[in-house]
């Protein structure tokens, strides 16, 4: 059966379909990355008039400075619990849906639902919930002995800024392991069970280890999520507080450069925070999709 292959008559015109994406990559992407660099070398006075060179100064001044060291733990902790979490419930939830028969389309539409949400509505509406004052949660807590306050606790706040950061992403996941569980042949696990396997043995040796691609794709996708989507949640709900406890690296960028005008110190860490994610994501597809079963 042959290939059927789109030919342009014109040579020049496919550079001009792909003109207007590469002009908005240009523009919005790579023209922004460009100044973050060149500005995380350069120092700026107290109004803006002047910048001087000053090297590595910005990059040394961040290895030094215990509230950049207190936000990069702080992202570690966070983009691990909201990675986690958002894969394990939307796994839960895909096993759920993969036994339904009647009810699949209507259970699978409620749960895309919530990715329609905005970040900021996410944290504004979770903030509401867990509101110390008018919140159902505290209120609940409060019944077995626990008294909940975010705006005072950082384990509270964290607490509250992965959950909601994490509602916001289960939908996403859940999608693609619906379509990963769909995709395995059901007579593999049929004839597991005829071998007398039960449904945790099917679970560990077969539907896992052929949902690894999926499990890989969506690993990298949450950890990027985690590491740069999450700066409307946080600023509705804790906006880095108490005491830096959710002052994740993304918003400290925010802080240190719209609110503290430190342009050369945000830039800096900008920087960073991008060569922490690229180097992320090279471990992953280096290290760990060697173990991912195709």
């Amino acid at each position: 059966m042959d290939t059927k292959r789109t030919i342009f008559r014109h040579r020049l015109l496919p550079y001009f379909l792909l003109a207007p994406q590469l002009a908005v990559t240009a523009i919005f992407f790579l023209w922004p990355a460009g100044q973050a660099v060149v500005q995380s070398f350069e120092r700026e006075d107290a109004f803006g008039l002047k910048t001087t060179f000053v090297g590595l100064a910005n990059y040394t001044a961040l290895l030094s400075d215990p509230d950049y060291l207190n936000s990069l733990k702080v992202t570690v902790v966070f983009t691990v619990a909201v990675t986690l979490l958002s894969l394990v419930a939307a796994l839960v939830l895909a096993l759920a849906v993969d036994r339904m028969i009647k009810t699949a389309t209507g259970y699978t539409t409620l749960l895309v639902w919530p990715y329609a949400v905005a970040p900021a509505v996410a944290g504004v509406m979770w903030w509401f919930i867990f509101n110390p004052t008018i919140g159902l949660m505290p209120y609940l807590l409060e019944q077995v002995g626990y008294h909940w306050d975010h705006s005072l606790k950082g384990t509270d706040a964290m607490i509250l800024v992965v959950i909601a950061a994490s509602w916001n992403q289960i939908s996403y996941n859940f999608l693609f392991f619906v379509a990963g569980l769909q995709s395995i042949p059901a007579s593999m696990r049929e004839a597991a069970a005829i071998d007398g396997a039960g449904p945790a043995k099917r679970f560990w040796t077969i539907t896992l280890p052929l949902l690894s691609p999926t499990t890989f794709f969506l690993m990298v996708v949450n950890v990027v999520y985690a590491m740069f989507s999450t700066f409307a949640t946080i600023h509705a709900t804790t906006q880095g507080g108490p005491a830096q406890a959710t002052n994740i690296l993304v918003y400290k960028v925010y802080n240190d450069g719209f609110i503290g005008l430190n342009l050369g110190s945000s830039s800096a860490q900008s920087v960073v925070l991008m060569v922490i994610v690229i180097a992320l994501t090279v471990i992953q597809f280096a290290w760990v999709e060697r173990r991912v079963q195709y």
